[in-house]
């Protein structure tokens, strides 16, 4: 019990995080409250859908329809932060739409998310989940089962905080402004795609991971996503500099 406490306290800390770093952000854009909370409800609406949805699925196929009709599937344990990242650029395009939002919103993200999923990643670590495979390196940890393994959680922590610093050093730059959340994304799947040769996961189709198919696909849509908004001069806009 305390552990889930534990847990769900990290994950919230990571939710306020987000909050606070991208408010100032979005502000300077000239969003309204009302499109500021439509694109913030959209982003974590599509995040939370799309990082459930493997595991949401799972239980269709196994054909547990008492768990996917009252709702047990989509609140059990079980999330993948690649598509949670993926659905929640969805979802914020979702939220401009509805909410007429016409200005580029990416680099208000591109600072917070990083932070957020590094803490998050903390509260996975708190929880023994998402760990590595077995390591004789010193820095082992036996999550409970006897084993020294990969302590993947932190690894990827401390990879997401450095996201953090180097896009918040572009961003205050001026630098690639208007593709940092893409750049982010792009370099994200490809470090989730080599990080995977240490994980515990199930081998699919050429000995890759689900993730790992996963991370290539990533890779491909916001690579070209920002090829063709490289070319056709779409940028950021900030209404105060």
């Amino acid at each position: 019990m305390a552990g889930r406490i534990i847990y769900a306290a990290i994950m919230m800390a990571a939710v306020v995080a987000a909050v606070w770093l991208s408010r100032g952000r979005q502000a300077r854009l000239g969003l309204t409250v009302w499109q500021r909370v439509m694109v913030g409800l959209g982003g974590f609406t599509g995040a939370f859908l799309a990082a459930k949805l493997p595991f949401f699925l799972s239980y269709v196929v196994d054909g547990d329809w008492p768990a996917v009709l009252s709702g047990r599937a989509l609140f059990s344990d079980g999330k993948t932060i690649m598509l949670g990242l993926a659905g929640g650029y969805a979802g914020v395009e979702f939220g401009k739409w509805y909410s007429r939002v016409k200005v580029s919103t990416g680099d208000s993200f591109a600072v917070s998310i990083p932070v957020a999923v590094a803490i998050g990643r903390l509260a996975c670590f708190t929880n023994g989940c998402c760990h590595g495979i077995a390591t004789g390196l010193p820095w082992g940890v036996d999550f409970g089962d006897g084993i020294a393994r990969h302590p993947t959680q932190i690894y990827e922590s401390l990879f997401h905080l450095g996201c953090a610093v180097v896009l918040a050093s572009l961003r205050r730059d001026g630098m690639l402004t208007g593709q940092l959340f893409k750049l982010y994304l792009v370099v994200y799947s490809t470090y989730r795609f080599a990080t995977e040769f240490i994980r515990p996961e199930a081998k699919l189709w050429g000995g890759w991971t689900g993730y790992q198919w996963a991370a290539v696909v990533m890779v491909g849509v916001f690579g070209a996503l920002w090829w063709a908004q490289a070319r056709t001069g779409q940028r950021d806009v900030d209404a105060v500099g």
